[in-house]
């Protein structure tokens, strides 16, 4: 087994740890074989100086609140962010055409609750050559693309990185549920398929994290000859340890082992300071997981484990995750044969605790300099 640790220079001592499929050992609770553990040391370092442990107990969230901060008229790092990216126009909007408006008093809403008039906007970013193997960065609930803002430059050396934000999420439309797009998991796996014909015309690399493993996985299962790889970051595959649709921002910010800076916290609070489409699309997704997502994740079970799946699959997970359970995971990894790497270090939005260093570890990944 051989990966090229040598990219991960001048950091902290920590290591991954890979299932692999030879080499039985006996497990500690059983007599019968199974697989090794390998363990792989790399050096990591947190995402800055600033970063520190908050190993405080677990918190169920506060509802459907992004609170802390104050809105400013003043450059932010969120306007900066906007500037580097770019709408795409993907998939059509459907429904009456009709204006969207408030579902209490009836009033007309704001530009910001209302659909485009053919097609929907998404914001995308994106690093690196065209000519390069194209990869998708694909951010979970409740967060937006600029989660991936340290991977992509690492990926940009040797791929086509594009991230973006999912529509009711970041700077992607957030339209009135019932007026264009309802945000059930069914629209988001056919207006991602939409999305990703505008974005790549060749085999793409997905890497998607957290509660949207299981919309991205019903999409690939229909297009697998599309895809390349499929890099899974801490997916609900088993037990959720906590309930996903308590969204309040503490999803983010609190969800693993470092402390958000307050900077980077209100870029994902802003959208949520300036309109209230954000709160309704928001609250709109929630009701659709709370209805479609034990389901959607039955279903993802089932198809990487089905002997047709044939998308080289890996799966990451960050054990300091406050999230998600990581139970039964590993069992699930051996039962269907697919990579599964550990990062000791990283909690559940792993881009953020440790972006510059999973922006390496997928490269690697990706560039198959790792055997397992």
């Amino acid at each position: 087994m051989a990966f090229g640790a040598h990219h991960l220079s001048s950091l902290h001592s920590v290591h991954f740890c890979i299932a692999s499929p030879s080499c039985p050992v006996r497990s500690p609770r059983s007599t019968a074989p199974i697989r090794r553990i390998k363990f792989l040391r790399f050096r990591i370092r947190s995402s800055s100086d600033d970063d520190y442990y908050i190993d405080a107990p677990v918190s169920v969230g506060d509802g459907f609140s992004f609170g802390g901060g104050k809105y400013s008229e003043e450059p932010t790092p969120s306007d900066e962010w906007f500037e580097k990216g770019k709408i795409v126009n993907a998939h059509p909007v459907l429904g009456s055409g009709k204006k969207a408006s408030d579902p209490i008093f009836g009033l007309k809403m704001g530009a910001g609750s209302q659909a485009s008039d053919d097609l929907f906007r998404w914001f995308c970013i994106e690093s690196g050559s065209l000519d390069n193997p194209s990869v998708i960065l694909i951010h979970g609930f409740p967060s937006q693309a600029y989660s991936y803002r340290k991977v992509l430059p690492i990926l940009s050396k040797e791929h086509h990185a594009i991230a973006f934000d999912w529509l009711g999420f970041g700077f992607s439309d957030k339209p009135q549920p019932k007026y264009g797009f309802d945000y059930t998991l069914d629209e988001y796996v056919s207006s991602f398929g939409s999305l990703l014909n505008e974005l790549v015309t060749d085999k793409v690399s997905l890497v998607v994290q957290g509660y949207f493993s299981p919309v991205v996985v019903k999409y690939a299962s229909s297009h697998q000859e599309k895809l390349k790889d499929l890099i899974l970051l801490n997916p609900p595959l088993t037990i959720f340890s906590q309930d996903p649709l308590r969204a309040s921002d503490k999803a983010l910010t609190s969800c693993g082992p470092y402390k958000m800076k307050e900077e980077d916290a209100m870029v994902y609070r802003r959208p949520y300071l300036t309109s209230g489409s954000s709160g309704f699309a928001l609250n709109a997704i929630s009701r659709s997981m709370k209805k479609e997502l034990k389901k959607y994740v039955e279903e993802m079970r089932t198809v990487l484990i089905d002997k047709d799946w044939k998308v080289q699959t890996t799966i990451c997970w960050d054990e300091r995750d406050r999230w998600l359970s990581y139970d039964g995971v590993e069992d699930f990894c051996k039962g269907s044969n697919h990579k599964l790497l550990k990062l000791p270090m990283a909690g559940h939005h792993v881009q953020e605790d440790c972006g510059e260093e999973l922006g390496q570890v997928i490269d690697v990944i990706l560039s198959r300099r790792v055997r397992f």
